[in-house]
């Protein structure tokens, strides 16, 4: 039997089939829960042990079919309005058969959920017990789900079929406004729009790509949706109430002259007028209403145009406030250090070269490097280092063929620097208890008698490290400097754990006793 190798390819061939869709999937989400690929992987092992046909929260399935009754749902949260309001019950084969699709589906989607796995926020695992998903899935959206899934297509479609077959003109007549009301009665099938905020929540948890992003992209995307779907409905209400009262002398369909016109443009006008009410312009409604009916639908566009207007600003704003983090509190640091240069009434000169050596030294993003570095792992700190400077020890000679495990325990004791132009690194004539790095940037080494550029990858102070003697030189930065430094308390605790590497640089020091010291 063919070993298990991860949750998306299934333990052997036998259960590779249509059971691997059932199982959860690698994704980020699914490794945020249960913490590696083999948590994961135990996980898929546990539902096949169960015996029990339950589709995991994580699942491919379960991801495919949120996406599939996503675009259903808003398909006929457009329909349904659309089919009452201007179809005058001559909606056409397709869309009668979309509709019964759609009955269809989500009646399954009733059954369904009573074999679809849970996860909550604090769990550690999915609910998969067939009696937990009972009760929690009775207790909470079931008796929406049935009143929303109630199979209305169903209903017009045998219908219409008996109106179409019957010759006999009061039978008709009558049948007719059963189906008025049938349709009006199918304006239940709107409280689909729940099920829509959950799905975009669900897709929110299954995903796959990275998670704030996915979040934000989500919000947005549902946050239109739902401004869409509001002038949408309105719209539809624009033109379905007058139709209601049989379109009287003085309603804006007459004085529009809009009776005999296509869906279109019947569609058009009342999304017009909606909007026109919703956002509080004079156009599309000059006149006043002509009866208390209309004045109540303008009353409605207004207060639903007032509340798009709450929640769209409401969650701009919090987006706006969520968005690039670390800009902002770079911003607010900034705004603050203003505020103590000018209360200590320092030159501005000196205030100028503080706020540049801030925008040099975090490029307008603030980030607490130290906090970063002890929170992540020991191993994850020494390949972010490894990164950033292996390239720079491989450059000095006393560095050069050493232990991999001593350069290593030398990256993690090098510290960032940052100098401006017109900086003095170090000073001639001054004990120095640093060796320098750059990383970045330019700088002079300058005595009485020579001249030296130093530039990406050079270095300096290297005898320091060993001796702590005096600077014979002074470094200048010429640009903005980015550097790393290792000082003398940090080399030799590095050094204590390394003896033969210790005996070696000690014995390199003496050969160079009468060396200039740098």
């Amino acid at each position: 039997m063919e070993k298990f190798k991860g949750p998306t390819t299934g333990f052997t061939k036998a259960t590779c089939g249509w059971r691997a869709l059932l199982l959860p999937q690698l994704n980020r989400q699914s490794l945020y829960v249960y913490g590696s690929e083999v948590a994961v992987e135990n996980e898929c092992k546990r539902q096949l042990e169960s015996g029990v046909f339950v589709i995991h929260p994580f699942s491919p399935m379960r991801s495919y079919y949120i996406m599939v009754m996503m675009a259903i749902t808003f398909l006929n949260l457009i329909g349904i309005p659309m089919e009452i309001a201007f179809l005058d019950g001559d909606s056409g084969l397709a869309w009668e058969s979309f509709n019964v699709f759609s009955d269809t589906l989500f009646l399954l989607d009733v059954v369904l959920n009573f074999r679809m796995g849970i996860i909550t926020e604090d769990a550690e695992e999915a609910i998969l017990d067939i009696k937990k998903i009972r009760v929690s899935y009775l207790r909470t959206w079931f008796i929406p789900d049935v009143i929303a899934a109630f199979p209305i297509g169903y209903i017009l479609l045998f219908a219409d079929l008996h109106y179409h077959n019957d010759d006999n003109p009061s039978k008709a007549n009558r049948m007719m406004r059963i189906l008025m009301f049938v349709r009006i009665l199918s304006l239940i099938r709107l409280a689909r729009v729940s099920r829509l905020v959950r799905f975009f929540n669900e897709v929110e948890k299954v995903s796959n790509a990275n998670l704030e992003v996915v979040r934000l992209f989500f919000r947005i995307l549902s946050l239109f949706m739902m401004i869409f779907l509001l002038c949408h409905w309105n719209g539809c209400i624009q033109y379905f109430v007058p139709m209601l009262e049989e379109f009287p002398t003085d309603c804006w369909v007459r004085k529009e002259n809009l009776m005999n016109s296509t869906v279109i443009v019947k569609y058009s006008w009342g999304v017009f007028r909606a909007l026109s009410q919703m956002i509080a312009l004079s156009y599309g409604s000059m006149d006043a209403p002509t009866n208390y009916i209309e004045m109540w639908i303008v009353m409605v566009s207004m207060v639903s145009g007032c509340m798009m207007y709450t929640i769209l600003v409401a969650n701009a704003t919090t987006m706006i406030a969520n968005l690039d983090p670390a800009a902002k509190e770079y911003k607010s640091k900034m705004s603050r250090l203003e505020h103590y240069m000018t209360f200590m009434k320092l030159p501005p000169e000196l205030q100028l070269r503080i706020s540049n050596y801030y925008q040099a030294r975090y490029g307008g993003k603030w980030f607490d490097e130290k906090y970063i570095m002890d929170t992540i792992s020991s191993s994850l700190k020494e390949q972010v280092l490894m990164v950033m400077c292996s390239q720079l020890l491989k450059k000095v000679p006393m560095f050069q063929n050493r232990e991999e495990n001593f350069i290593n325990d030398v990256i993690l004791k090098l510290h960032y620097e940052v100098f401006q132009e017109g900086d003095v690194i170090v000073r001639q004539n001054v004990p120095g208890d640093r060796m320098f790095f750059i990383d970045h940037g330019e700088a002079v080494m300058e005595t009485e008698s020579y001249e030296r550029e130093l530039c990406d990858g050079d270095f300096f102070g290297e005898t320091c490290v060993l001796t702590k003697g005096k600077h014979l030189a002074t470094v200048k930065a010429l640009t903005d400097c980015q550097c790393f430094s290792l000082s003398w308390d940090d080399f030799q605790d590095a050094l204590r754990c390394f003896p033969d590497i210790k005996k070696d640089l000690e014995k390199m020091v003496l050969v160079n006793a009468d060396g200039e010291v740098v």
